[in-house]
């Protein structure tokens, strides 16, 4: 078996593992194949910009591959597995980064003993700062979840979890970012219409984001703490956050989790 990974999809995850994968030197360009159900101008992109090679043949793809990755929605995630199921083999490891789509589905979806890992990246992987969560199913062993967290933590950072806490995961680091946009998106719109420019207010709301989120890395305080910490009684802080209390924060960020959370498992239902 040579060291080859096949990525079956090519969409913006894919790409965007693709790029840490080589920029990391976890494998070389020539070691890797992509195909996808039918769009090629997708696998041409990817070609010229990372000088890979796409192929159309699933068979072709895949059958050599130490790596299978399934970059695709879970929706298509029984025809992707079906355009590769007779190509596949037991010494093979299969990843895939689909919502909600366990580890036991995707086995009976293969009706083969192929070893299956099942990983949450988020969007940020594009910047190489992906959060991933990585679970392995009943096949896999330790060898094929420390091949796995090696190849995401070339994207951010991975961690193992349980797989019956990835609904969980894909609700808060999965569409995390999104949420973090939308506030961004909101407090800018608020800042222009006190007045600031929209530029302006762009680049101190981009900055404020990533110094929260360093703090949060390295300052060894829970987020509660670094909250108090700039909090000063009858201070601007404390009426903002006053006023998110009044407008219920908590409780809508707590709906919001909870909510796409539901989504997640019953996207893995279908």
């Amino acid at each position: 078996m040579t060291k080859k990974m096949a990525f079956v999809g090519a969409g913006s995850m894919a790409e965007s593992i693709l790029s840490g994968i080589l920029d990391s030197g976890f494998l070389a360009k020539e070691d890797i194949l992509v195909t996808n159900k039918s769009d090629f101008e997708r696998l041409e992109h990817l070609e010229r910009q990372y000088q890979i090679q796409y192929v159309e043949d699933k068979q072709e793809t895949v059958t050599d591959a130490r790596i299978v990755l399934l970059a695709v929605k879970p929706y298509d995630m029984e025809a992707a597995i079906a355009s590769i199921r007779d190509y596949l083999n037991t010494d093979q490891l299969l990843i895939s980064v689909a919502a909600g789509v366990s580890t036991d589905t995707i086995s009976e979806m293969l009706g083969r003993e192929i070893p299956v890992i099942r990983a949450m990246p988020n969007t940020s992987a594009a910047a190489g700062e992906s959060a991933t969560a990585v679970t392995r199913g009943r096949l896999a062993t330790e060898e094929h979840l420390h091949t796995a967290l090696e190849l995401f933590r070339t994207i951010g950072t991975a961690t193992e979890v349980a797989e019956e806490d990835m609904h969980t995961v894909t609700a808060i680091a999965g569409s995390g970012p999104a949420y973090v946009y939308y506030l961004v998106e909101v407090m800018e719109e608020a800042a222009v219409a006190a007045g600031l420019g929209k530029q302006t207010a762009h680049e101190l709301l981009i900055q404020t984001i990533a110094g929260a989120g360093e703090m949060l890395k390295s300052s060894g305080l829970d987020p509660a703490q670094l909250r108090k910490n700039i909090t000063s009684p009858g201070g601007t802080t404390q009426a903002g956050l006053e006023a998110l209390d009044e407008g219920e924060f908590q409780k809508a960020v707590i709906s919001c989790v909870e909510t796409a959370r539901e989504r997640s498992i019953e996207l893995g239902k279908k």
